[in-house]
């Protein structure tokens, strides 16, 4: 008899730790306030994966997830007259690619921000190194 008091009380134990750990990742996914960063990030993608911007208007990301990220922009998408960005401020999407590949360069951390000020109107496409085969690709449409 005791045998089945004790793994019954296992057994709750354990299903009541799950079910905090499942309540946990949604509160840890509550934590960010809206208001803080305009773009987050789940494991494989960017939330939202299209943002609209006004010229002039500083974009925040933030890494709302567990995984490491880049933000890299696709040089030949940007507008003419349009600075190049990326995580790690390299000068080019080559520079940031190699530098992600060789050393993580460019990484943003969990809970780690990036902002970018737009300055010149037009459409611009940008990846996650790392996940950009999983998809993880990213759009910020810039108006007057």
């Amino acid at each position: 008899m005791n045998r089945r008091v004790y793994l019954a009380a296992v057994g709750s134990a354990t299903l009541t730790g799950l079910a905090g750990c499942t309540a946990l990742g949604d509160i840890g996914e509550q934590v960010f306030e809206p208001s803080e960063y305009d773009i987050g990030m789940s494991r494989n993608e960017f939330l939202p994966d299209e943002y609209e911007a006004t010229v002039g208007e500083t974009v925040v990301w933030k890494n709302t997830s567990e995984a490491d990220h880049t933000i890299t922009a696709v040089e030949r998408s940007l507008p003419e007259g349009a600075s190049y960005f990326s995580t790690g401020d390299y000068p080019d999407q080559e520079t940031a690619t190699e530098a992600w590949h060789n050393h993580r360069g460019g990484r943003l951390g969990t809970r780690e921000t990036f902002e970018h000020t737009f300055e010149v109107p037009g459409t611009y496409r940008y990846i996650c190194e790392p996940h950009v085969r999983g998809g993880m690709v990213g759009t910020v449409i810039v108006t007057e």
